[in-house]
């Protein structure tokens, strides 16, 4: 079986994704760009799961700018709909 952390990557790796408003204006306010976290997430590691999230289970992936920067992205599984949505971005070093 796979886990929620497979699942996101392979949604988004097929292109069944979203990127929230909140998501958007985070990686707007730190410069990056969206397809930077959306193939990041290819490459990313795995940091933590959050499967009794509320409204939707969520993965923390520690992923890679191009210039090597580390950020953390959070990413949600919307079961009705099978669809993977980034939550939020944010640098290590920041809140």
């Amino acid at each position: 079986m796979k886990n929620l952390f497979q699942i996101i990557r392979e949604l988004v790796a097929n292109d069944p994704h979203l990127i929230g408003q909140h998501a958007s204006e985070r990686l707007e306010e730190r410069g990056i760009m969206e397809w930077q976290a959306v193939v990041g997430l290819d490459e990313g590691r795995f940091l933590l799961d959050r499967p009794e999230a509320e409204p939707h289970p969520t993965v923390e992936v520690a992923e890679n700018l191009p210039d090597g920067t580390e950020f953390k992205a959070v990413w949600a599984y919307l079961a009705p709909s099978n669809v993977a949505k980034l939550v939020t971005v944010h640098f290590f070093d920041q809140d």
